[in-house]
C-alpha cells in the first residue's frame, strides 16, 4: 500500500519546498566533499567553513535553477491541467532524474578531486571521449568507492521519499480569465527571481556569476572548490574554449626566447614607496591630446587637460596598449600581469589558478593593500578577484555609504569617490599599495547635473565624460598633494581599455587597443617620454623594478626599465593575435600569419609586408609562439606563481 502524503501544499509553496530541500542536499554534499578531502584543506577552521557554506548557497541556487528550469516552468505555467495526476507524475520523474544527475556529479568529486585539485568541468566529457575502456574504468570506480555509491543511493532514496510526502493542493476557479491573469503575473515574478538566481544577483552592474566569484568567500584559490559545486562548474564551462598545450620549443630554447619568471639583479636597497594605481574607464589614447600632437595638423587638444599636464612630469609611455577590450580584462593585466587570451581570465576555466600580484608581493614587504571601485559591491567580480590575489581591503559603493552621489546605474560619481579615496588613503599606515577603478566614463555617458555643458562634448559621447573624470583626477591630486604621504607615492595612471574611435588613425586594430600608461612620482625625478612598446601587463614588473624589488616573481609582462630587451605587446581579438615588436605588428592565429605592418611608416595599416620581410616575420613568429607556449602550458598546469 502506497504511503499517503504527509501534507498538502499550494503548488507554489510546494515548489519552494522542493527547491529548499535541494539546497539542503547540496549543502550536505558540500560538507561531504570537505569530509572526504579535509586533508587537502589544512587551514580550515569552523568560522571559515561556515562562511564557505553560506557563500556556497549562491552557487547552489544558480546550479539548481539551471538544472530545474524545465521543472520550475512546468509547475508555474498558468493552466489548470498542471494539477492532473499524470502531469504531476511526469514532473516528479523529471525532478528526480535531473537532480540525480546533479547529485551524482557532486559525489564523483568526493573522490576525483584529490587527483585534479579542482572541481570537475565540462572538459571531462572530451577528456574521456576516446577512452577505450570507459566501462571498465566505471566499474573499477564503483568497486573502489563502494561506500560513496551506498551514500549516493541513500541520498536519492531519501530525496524520493521526501518528495512523496508533499501533495499539491488542487485549485478551483470560477473564472478562467481571472485565474489565468493572476497566475501569469505570478509566473512572471517567479521567472524574474529565477533569472536573478541564475545570474547571481539583480544589480545592473552584476555580471553572470562564474567560477572566479567563489574567491569572494575564501582566503586562497585552493579553497574555491569548497564554495563551488560540480554541476555549476560543468555548466559554466560548457562551450568555454580550452587552451591547448603547445610544444613548439624545448624548455631551454623556450626560456631563452621568453621567460615569465623574473629574477631581479638589483643590488639597491628596496624603496618602500606607496603605490597608487588609477585605472580610468574607457580612456583611449585618442582622447589624450598630449599623446596626439600630430592630429588635426597639430591643433588637436583632446579631452583630458589634467592628464596632459602630467605627461611632461611623468614617465610617460607614448606607445602603450591594453591587453584586452573589456573592463573585466583589465584588472588581471594591470595588477597581476596576466593578459586575457581568447576570453577574460576571470571567466576562464583557469580563474582558480594560483596567481601573484603587485599588491600581493608588496604585502610581503609590509604594505597595506586595498582596492577601490565606486560600483555596487561585487560588480564585475572585482571583489572576488582582489581577495584571491592578496588584497586585504575592498571599498565599493557600500563602504562609500552615500546614495546621494550614486549615478543611478554604474556607481558613485568619480569626483566624490576620488575625494573619498584620497581621504581614505590618509588613514592607512604607509607603505600602502592601492588601486582605484573609475566608473563615470561609461555608457550611457552622463555627467552630474551641475556639470552639464561644462566639458567639450566632442564627436564621441564618451569624451564629455572623460573631461569630467579628468577634472575629478585634477581635484584628487589637488587634495592629495597637501597630504603627508603624497611625495612618497608612485602614481600609475592607465585605462582599462580603449573605446570607439573618431580619427582614421585609430580606426584599426592598433588604435582599438591604444591607451596611455604613465607613472608619476612627485618626490623624485621620473620625467621622460618613452616611445618603446608598453602594455598593461608591463606595469607590475616595471613598478617592482622602480621599487628595487629583490625577490623572484612571475609576470607575463616585461620590466620597461630594463635595457637591451626586446619589448613586445600582445593582445587577442576573437582568437587572433596582434603581436607587436619594435616598429611592426604581426597578425596571426598562432599557427599561420596573415599580416605584417610597419607602424611608423604605415599607421593606417594599408601595406602588408608579410612576404617582403621574411627575417622580421620569422623572428616575430618565434617570439609569439614562445609566448603562446608559456601562456597555454602554464595556465593548463597552474604554474602562474613561483611560490
Amino acid at each position: 500500500m502506497a504511503r499517503r502524503p504527509l501534507i498538502k501544499l499550494n503548488i507554489y509553496i510546494a515548489l519552494a519546498t522542493h527547491l529548499l530541500l535541494l539546497l539542503i542536499v547540496y549543502t550536505l554534499c558540500r560538507i561531504g566533499f570537505y569530509a572526504f578531502n579535509a586533508i587537502l584543506f589544512p587551514n580550515m577552521n569552523p568560522a571559515k567553513f561556515v562562511q564557505i557554506l553560506i557563500g556556497g548557497l549562491k552557487f547552489d541556487i544558480c546550479a539548481l535553477f539551471y538544472l530545474n528550469s524545465l521543472y520550475i516552468l512546468l509547475q508555474i505555467i498558468p493552466f489548470t491541467f498542471r494539477f492532473r495526476r499524470g502531469y504531476q507524475l511526469f514532473c516528479k520523474r523529471l525532478f528526480i532524474i535531473t537532480n540525480t544527475i546533479g547529485i551524482f556529479f557532486n559525489f564523483v568529486d568526493f573522490a576525483y578531486y584529490k587527483f585534479t585539485l579542482k572541481r570537475t568541468t565540462a572538459s571531462v566529457f572530451t577528456q574521456f571521449a576516446h577512452e577505450q575502456n570507459k566501462t571498465k574504468l566505471g566499474f573499477s570506480f564503483l568497486i573502489n568507492y563502494w561506500y560513496l555509491v551506498f551514500l549516493f543511493i541513500l541520498m536519492i532514496w531519501t530525496l524520493i521519499k521526501l518528495y512523496k510526502l508533499i501533495e499539491i493542493k488542487k485549485e478551483y476557479t470560477r473564472s478562467l480569465v481571472l485565474y489565468g491573469t493572476i497566475r501569469a503575473i505570478i509566473m512572471l515574478l517567479i521567472t524574474t527571481l529565477v533569472i536573478f538566481g541564475m545570474r547571481g544577483g539583480w544589480r545592473h552592474s552584476t555580471r553572470p556569476i562564474t567560477l572566479s566569484n567563489a574567491g569572494e568567500f575564501v582566503d586562497s584559490p585552493d579553497e574555491m572548490s569548497l564554495v563551488l559545486n560540480t554541476p555549476f562548474t560543468i555548466m559554466k564551462t560548457i562551450g568555454v574554449k580550452k587552451l591547448v598545450e603547445k610544444h613548439y620549443f624545448d624548455e631551454q630554447t623556450l626560456t631563452q626566447l621568453y621567460n615569465p619568471v623574473h629574477t631581479p639583479q638589483s643590488d639597491s636597497t628596496f624603496k618602500p614607496l606607496n603605490v597608487v594605481t588609477i585605472i580610468v574607464e574607457s580612456l583611449g589614447k585618442e582622447s589624450v591630446g598630449g599623446l596626439n600632437k600630430d592630429l588635426l595638423g597639430g591643433h588637436y587638444k583632446g579631452y583630458t587637460p589634467f592628464i596632459d599636464s602630467l605627461l611632461d612630469n611623468s614617465l610617460a609611455f607614448t606607445n602603450a596598449y591594453a591587453n584586452g577590450r573589456k573592463s573585466i580584462d583589465a584588472l588581471p593585466a594591470v595588477i597581476s600581469s596576466i593578459p586575457s587570451i581568447q576570453e577574460p581570465f576571470v571567466l576562464s576555466a583557469y580563474s582558480g589558478n594560483k596567481v601573484s600580484s603587485l599588491p600581493g608581493l608588496l604585502k610581503t614587504k609590509g604594505y597595506h593593500t586595498s582596492f577601490f571601485h565606486g560600483a555596487p559591491n561585487g560588480s564585475m567580480g572585482f571583489s572576488s578577484y582582489v581577495k584571491l590575489v592578496g588584497i586585504d581591503h575592498y571599498y565599493g559603493k557600500t563602504e562609500y555609504n552615500n546614495n546621494a552621489d550614486f549615478d543611478g546605474i554604474w556607481g558613485i560619481w568619480d569626483e566624490p569617490f576620488l575625494q573619498f579615496f584620497a581621504k581614505k588613503l590618509s588613514t592607512f599606515k604607509p607603505p600602502f599599495c592601492s588601486t582605484l577603478f573609475t566608473v563615470s566614463s561609461h555608457h550611457p555617458f552622463e555627467v552630474p547635473q551641475q556639470y552639464k555643458g561644462k566639458f567639450p562634448k566632442g564627436p564621441l559621447p564618451v569624451q564629455e565624460c572623460l573631461g569630467y573624470t579628468d577634472m575629478a583626477l585634477r581635484k584628487f591630486f589637488a587634495t592629495a598633494e597637501n597630504l603627508p604621504w603624497f611625495r612618497n607615492t608612485l602614481f600609475v595612471i592607465t585605462a582599462d581599455h580603449a573605446t570607439v574611435s573618431h580619427f582614421p588613425e585609430y580606426q584599426n586594430i592598433q588604435g582599438a587597443f591604444a591607451i596611455p600608461i604613465l607613472m608619476y612620482y612627485p618626490g623624485g625625478n621620473l620625467q621622460e617620454r618613452v616611445s618603446k612598446l608598453a602594455q598593461q601587463i608591463d606595469i607590475m614588473p616595471t613598478v617592482l623594478s622602480l621599487l628595487h624589488y629583490d625577490k623572484p616573481y612571475f609576470a607575463f609582462g616585461n620590466d620597461l626599465m630594463a635595457k637591451n630587451q626586446d619589448q613586445f605587446v600582445v593582445n587577442n581579438n576573437d582568437g587572433n593575435y596582434n603581436f607587436y615588436m619594435n616598429d611592426y605588428v604581426l597578425f596571426s592565429d598562432g599557427e599561420k600569419s596573415t599580416g605584417l605592418y610597419n607602424l611608423k611608416q604605415d599607421r593606417l595599416l594599408k601595406k602588408n609586408r608579410l612576404d617582403a620581410l621574411p627575417a622580421t616575420r620569422q623572428k616575430m613568429e618565434h617570439s609569439l609562439k614562445a609566448f603562446i607556449q608559456q601562456y597555454n602550458n602554464r595556465m593548463i598546469h597552474d604554474k602562474l606563481n613561483i611560490h
